[in-house]
């Protein structure tokens, strides 16, 4: 699988990144974030969906520091068990030197046209909105972002386009949570929140336990229009 390496900023090392090339260049990139299960699967085909639309795809692995090449699934207990694991684990600020790492590398890459932006997913939703209150990225892409009621405090930093995708029913977002993120950005022209009625966590995981074709479909596009506008 087509894999570049990126050094660490901190000096401590260099990790692998997933890369997808679209059918024509000079065009943006967008730093996929992975979820809890690395860069597995799933991650990949989102990687390949996104230069299918024309945008150059890279997918860091943020959990080399503590095992390089993480490849889990949803599909048993003793996976999740591992994921979680390995998400307590992490260094989420670490995480965002990496993130920015990439950013900065993919920017200058042949074939980039110096455009770059952050999409994200569970834990990566969590990343993107950091990516949006503490990185330079053109733009940053949210689906279902855990914890981010806490992250509140960093709203005023944003200053690019942030779009958010929250599903109603997240088992790992409760209500109170969503109406404290949907009230924390409301009336920033930045940001732009929108909820999925009906659906929970991971909605637009093709394949995955919590599919939902038509959320998806509607959060995909809204995805694609704004990758356009910022990054062409």
């Amino acid at each position: 699988m087509p894999e570049i390496t990126i050094q660490a900023t901190d000096g401590s090392g260099s990790f692998s990144a997933y890369l997808a090339m679209p059918k024509q260049v000079p065009a943006g990139a967008v730093v996929m974030i992975q979820e809890i299960f690395g860069v597995n699967h799933a991650m990949r085909s989102l990687s390949d969906w996104v230069a299918d639309m024309g945008f150059i795809a890279i997918c860091p692995d943020l959990f080399w520091r503590q095992e390089p090449g993480i490849q889990l699934t949803d599909g048993s207990k003793e996976e999740w068990d591992r994921a979680f694991a390995l998400m307590n684990a992490f260094d989420q600020q670490k995480g965002i030197e990496d993130l920015k790492a990439t950013l900065a590398a993919v920017r200058v890459m042949p074939g980039c046209n110096g455009k770059a932006g952050t999409m994200g997913f569970c834990l990566g939703g969590r990343l993107a909105f950091m990516m949006a209150t503490e990185s330079d990225a053109d733009c940053n892409i949210s689906y279902y972002g855990v914890g981010i009621d806490g992250l509140l405090e960093g709203k005023d930093r944003i200053t690019r386009p942030l779009l958010m995708h929250i599903a109603e029913l997240d088992k790992f977002v409760p209500e109170a949570a969503r109406k404290a993120i949907l009230a924390g950005v409301e009336g920033k022209p930045e940001v732009a929140a929108h909820v999925y009625p009906g659906v929970d966590h991971a909605f637009a995981r093709m394949g995955g336990h919590s599919w939902d074709g038509r959320a998806a479909t509607i959060a995909n596009g809204r995805t694609a229009e704004l990758l356009a506008r910022c990054l062409s």
